[in-house]
């Protein structure tokens, strides 16, 4: 399973690890993923959902349905 936010495509990113004699070593900055179950009231079914906890904030603020229709989940049709 790939570490993906499912709505807004959000991924790790890739920086230096810098010590303090300045060297530098390649590591991986990871996005905060959760799975949760989301209910759509107008299909009035449960989703479950890989999302990244910033995507949650967004959801609370203006709902699933408005989430869906912004980013243009692809698996919108099968649901």
């Amino acid at each position: 399973m790939s570490k993906i936010c499912e709505l807004t495509g959000k991924k790790a990113m890739i920086g230096n690890k810098v010590s303090h004699a300045n060297n530098k070593k390649k590591r991986r900055f990871n996005i905060n993923l959760c799975k949760k179950r989301f209910f759509l009231t107008e299909k009035k079914k449960w989703i479950t959902l890989k999302v990244c906890v910033n995507t949650i904030k967004i959801i609370n603020k203006i709902g699933i349905e408005n989430v869906l229709k912004r980013y243009k989940y692809k698996n919108l049709k099968n649901v």
